[in-house]
């Protein structure tokens, strides 16, 4: 998996309106922040707060009101291969297989038919789904089917990958085991990884640093380095007094502010 050149994100003054229905609404208010490339970090906050407006800057695609935001010194103006995009719903081509979604983008690029099969194949096994290939995408379960999708942006060899909430819909066993497999690829991957969720379990669980924002106008009210080893990830360490100590703080910052 290519992780070459500068993939540094840097946002400056970065802030967003919307139009409303009688009104403009705040949605970000100015803030400033900057991730290193293979950084995994993890977002949470109240509803409303600008967590998936935050996202869509990051994926240009929205353009902020106020402010820049620049990957590897280039400003981001529209989506890029650069940054691939996991969103809530797997949102995948029915009409297609499930190895057929995974080649789309290659296809799109022009890679020729046995290469853009080769990595298909090789992202499929990465994700699980190497027996799935020939599937029909509605064959699959609410998990399989976000592992298909993961699998699809990473035939696109992303720097940067964008998850809105990509498990929220599941249920908690595919959950917990989708979260290890997430982290499981984003360690054999060197690319970074943006993700937002509600669970601070969740953010504690994966996120390499831990972001909280506060209710609209969304501003970083904390921003922490979480205290494990990347590859000490196991369900046994959620059970640890750390573990719960550093999740019950950075919960406990959630609606201030």
């Amino acid at each position: 998996m290519s992780v070459s050149g500068d993939h540094t994100v840097v946002l400056r003054g970065v802030a967003h309106r919307y139009r409303g229905r009688d009104a403009d609404v705040q949605a970000l208010a100015p803030l400033e922040l900057e991730i290193g490339a293979g950084e995994f970090v993890a977002v949470v906050g109240p509803s409303g707060c600008g967590k998936t407006t935050l996202l869509q800057l990051l994926a240009g695609f929205l353009t902020p009101t106020e402010g820049t935001v620049t990957v590897g010194g280039a400003p981001v103006t529209a989506p890029s291969p650069d940054r691939g995009v996991v969103f809530q719903q797997a949102n995948l081509y029915p009409w297609m297989t499930v190895r057929g979604n995974v080649e789309l983008g290659p296809r799109l690029r022009g890679v020729p038919r046995a290469e853009r099969r080769r990595i298909a194949e090789r992202y499929l096994e990465l994700v699980g789904l190497s027996e799935f290939g020939g599937a029909a995408t509605y064959e699959l379960s609410g998990g399989m089917q976000q592992r298909c999708q993961i699998a699809r942006v990473l035939a696109n060899d992303p720097a940067i990958m964008l998850l809105d909430e990509p498990f929220g819909a599941l249920d908690a066993l595919t959950r917990d085991r989708l979260q290890d497999e997430l982290h499981r690829i984003w360690r054999g991957s060197g690319k970074t990884a943006f993700f937002i969720t509600h669970s601070v379990e969740e953010a504690v669980y994966l996120g390499t640093r831990v972001l909280v924002m506060s209710p609209r106008p969304g501003r970083i009210v904390l921003d922490e380095q979480v205290p494990f080893d990347a590859g000490a990830r196991t369900a046994e360490l959620r059970a640890t007094p750390a573990f719960v100590a550093f999740r019950e703080r950075i919960a406990a910052t959630i609606g201030q502010g």
